[in-house]
């Protein structure tokens, strides 16, 4: 038999025959965890069976041409110089790694938007509980214009200054998590040039998912999931320093072989168990950092062929997934008898994710949700999707209003959206009949 994993197929339906989806299961969140065709799959295991047979030669020696031949093509892909670019696990690892290696001051700030994504809020209350940093946390409610969030951000950096304070780091996204919103986080970075802040972007939903021309943009940090748009397998994500920078970054997490310390006179040598390398100290931080599975690193130059061989090419998967995404959110929207969260210069649907208002209100009276259950809500509305329905969309509460994150790719249909407009209108009626105080909270 035939194998059609590499034959081109149109996008929708017919595309679920590459990847290992279950039949039964209606996938509109792929921006949470992603998946990744079965080419990708098979390379994934041809690596693993590679370490596995003689795990001492793949580690020790020929790991780093592996990571170079990937970090090539990654590169290549994002048009910035290979020596800029290495593998983390995670956007999360990123954004730490930058915030531990930092040296924070008295009156130095770090700045960032309350639709931060929660682990890198966390990060920041830890950083300030270890080091002099203090925060500041620009609060935004969407649908907000892009102009007025940039305004915004301007504004809260002079004002940091004209108090006498040190605006070090500004962390912001290209496109936020709950709401999924797209961010003119390119502008921000502008905003960040000028007033000599440095500027962190978290691009978990970048690679793959929009055009993001890094080597003309040039921000000072940037991280990017490749698990979720890039059809990378879980845990990979490309970390991008500008050379400029480099000094900056210290030292992987956890700290590894690659570290070098700063010399002093009681320093001794330490023994690396693995060979010498001719590559730049930025890069030899990343080669090995503790033993794991790199096998998702070594999977980028076959999920890049797949985006181009099989479907054509990334503007071709782009423009795909920002139109389903829309016009499945719209068809959503209006099965619900609610609306979409779009701003007045239509820019935050520029992404492959659309946020639907669910047909729920929050207020005391009657029929209405207590803002105090709304999280008791969500909790519910999302297990019971995955228990009875064999879908999910996550559900969020945002500027007190309930509302739904959909996403858009290759494989879904305007059908999944009217099958999950219903699967919404029906558990949002049992809400309103108070089910939700039932959950376990789990």
């Amino acid at each position: 038999m035939a194998n059609t994993d590499n034959v081109q197929k149109p996008f929708g339906h017919a595309m679920r025959e590459h990847f290992s989806l279950d039949p039964t299961y209606t996938s509109l969140n792929h921006g949470a965890f992603g998946t990744y065709p079965k080419p990708v799959r098979d390379r994934l295991r041809q690596v693993q069976d590679l370490s596995e047979s003689r795990p001492d030669a793949f580690f020790r020696y020929d790991l780093p041409k592996y990571i170079d031949a990937a970090r090539k093509a990654i590169a290549g892909y994002l048009e910035v110089d290979i020596g800029e670019c290495v593998f983390l696990p995670n956007a999360t690892t990123g954004i730490n790694t930058v915030l531990r290696s930092l040296i924070f001051e008295e009156g130095d700030v770090i700045v960032y938007f309350s639709t931060i994504y929660g682990s890198c809020e966390k990060t920041v209350e830890y950083i300030k509980e270890t080091t002099p940093a203090q925060s500041t946390k620009i609060e935004v409610s969407y649908p907000i214009g892009d102009n007025d969030l940039v305004v915004l951000f301007d504004e809260k950096i002079k004002q940091l200054k004209s108090e006498g304070k040190r605006p070090k780091l500004a962390l912001f996204d290209t496109v936020s998590s709950l709401p999924g919103v797209r961010v003119p986080w390119e502008r921000l970075v502008e905003v960040c040039k000028r007033e000599e802040v440095l500027s962190m972007v978290d691009g978990a939903h970048g690679v793959g998912h929009l055009d993001l021309h890094l080597g003309v943009v040039q921000p000072d940090f940037f991280v990017s999931n490749c698990h979720k748009w890039l059809y990378v397998p879980r845990g990979c994500a490309v970390f991008y320093v500008p050379e400029r920078n480099h000094h900056l970054i210290r030292t992987s997490i956890p700290t590894s072989h690659g570290f070098e310390p700063f010399p002093n006179e009681d320093q001794e040598f330490v023994f690396s168990p693995f060979p010498g390398s001719d590559q730049s100290r930025f890069v030899k931080l990343f080669q090995f950092v503790g033993t794991t599975d790199v096998g998702p690193y070594l999977c980028m130059e076959e999920a890049l062929k797949f985006r181009q061989e099989v479907c054509g090419g990334d503007s071709k998967i782009k423009e795909y997934c920002e139109n389903i995404s829309t016009e499945g959110g719209k068809k959503v929207a209006e099965l619900l008898g609610t609306e979409v969260m779009e701003n007045p210069e239509q820019t935050l649907t520029k992404c492959c994710l659309t946020n639907v208002k669910l047909p729920l209100s929050i207020g005391e009276g009657q029929g209405q949700i207590r803002e105090a259950d709304a999280f008791a809500v969500v909790a519910w509305i999302a297990r019971t999707q995955v228990e009875e329905h064999n879908t999910f969309v996550p559900p969020f509460f945002h500027a007190g209003t309930l509302w739904v994150r959909i996403s858009g790719q290759i494989y879904v249909e305007l059908d999944d959206f009217v099958a999950a407009a219903g699967v919404l209108k029906g558990l949002c009626k049992r809400v309103e009949k108070g089910e939700y105080h039932n959950n376990d909270g789990a």
